[in-house]
């Protein structure tokens, strides 16, 4: 208990502490782009991802150094071998999202590139092969767990989170729900790994909420969306809670296959009368459904809907996984 309070706290001040920092650098070099929903040309600094990585892999490498100095049980050294892997899969996953954010990747890359951040969890084989389904039980998927679906569940959750973006707060604000969720269940069922990752998580997002909800001093970018889903997906492979993690991604499914069914345009909103409306009534991801249906939001309501979606979502993993 006093190790996942000191990883939260650790996670929520590096990630506070160094934004200020990482924000003055960023607009001083350049990296920043318009706020799309804003009726005037607002720049803000991009790739505000890299201060959540380095919470987050602050909090996991002091958890790291607590189990092999402090904590002498046997169990103590399987763990650290966990959260190298993960701290390793975190890492790639900020290189590729960084590398996005500067050089943009061809987005058919983009889409398996996530792949390459599996490794490390493949390598350990984290996790079980058994998966316990929802109304199904458990279900045994053998070498076809470790081969495929680890690597497949980190590139579709990645590339999942990393489309559903675009308003302030939105990114960090689903994803804290997505983590205190998960940070419960890992509680719940004893697992100490995931649970240190989850609470990392939840307090590098915190801290950057602070800064990403309206009017935001800075996005995330592909460095900081690749990273929600990716992390995920980390946790509940190592956590074998794969299914609560398909919930919870549900709300970026639904948004999926509606850009899907649009060709994956790009999906900005239009600001009128100081709302946001879908362009020409056309729906092009989820957030445009909500939109119309509501005859526009403003951005702080758009967001608080979305938020208020994942909760809905969360809910429901908590009734079937408590």
């Amino acid at each position: 208990m006093l190790l996942s309070v000191l990883v939260f706290i650790i996670s929520f001040s590096v990630t506070y502490l160094f934004l200020p920092i990482l924000i003055k650098a960023l607009v001083r070099k350049g990296l920043v782009g318009r706020d799309m929903h804003k009726p005037d040309d607002v720049r803000v600094a991009d790739t505000g991802g890299l201060a959540i990585a380095v919470g987050i892999v602050s909090a996991m490498l002091f958890a790291i150094g607590w189990m092999t100095f402090i904590t002498h049980d046997q169990s103590a050294t399987w763990n650290v071998v966990l959260l190298l892997a993960a701290s390793v899969t975190v890492l790639i996953l900020e290189i590729i999202g960084l590398y996005d954010d500067l050089f943009k990747i061809r987005q058919s890359v983009k889409a398996v590139l996530p792949m390459v951040a599996a490794v490390p969890l493949m390598a350990i084989a984290a996790g079980t092969t058994t998966m316990n389904l929802p109304f199904i039980g458990e279900t045994d998927f053998g070498p076809f767990y470790v081969f495929a679906l680890i690597p497949l569940g980190l590139t579709v959750a990645s590339n999942l989170t990393n489309m559903l973006a675009g308003f302030n707060g939105s990114e960090a604000g689903m994803g804290i729900v997505m983590f205190v969720t998960m940070s419960i269940l890992f509680f719940a069922h004893g697992q100490p790994v995931p649970l240190i990752i989850s609470l990392a998580m939840v307090g590098s997002l915190l801290a950057f909420l602070r800064y990403n909800w309206y009017p935001a001093k800075v996005f995330p970018g592909d460095a900081g969306t690749f990273l929600i889903g990716g992390v995920l997906a980390t946790v509940v492979i190592i956590g074998n809670m794969e299914a609560a993690g398909a919930i919870l991604v549900i709300p970026h499914v639904i948004d999926f296959f509606i850009k899907a069914k649009n060709m994956f345009p790009k999906s900005f909103a239009l600001y009128r009368h100081g709302k946001l409306h879908s362009p020409k009534d056309r729906v092009r991801g989820l957030a445009d459904v909500l939109l119309k249906v509501s005859g526009g939001l403003t951005e702080v309501q758009l967001t608080t809907v979305l938020i208020f979606i994942e909760t809905v979502f969360a809910l429901l993993v908590l009734f079937l996984y408590l």
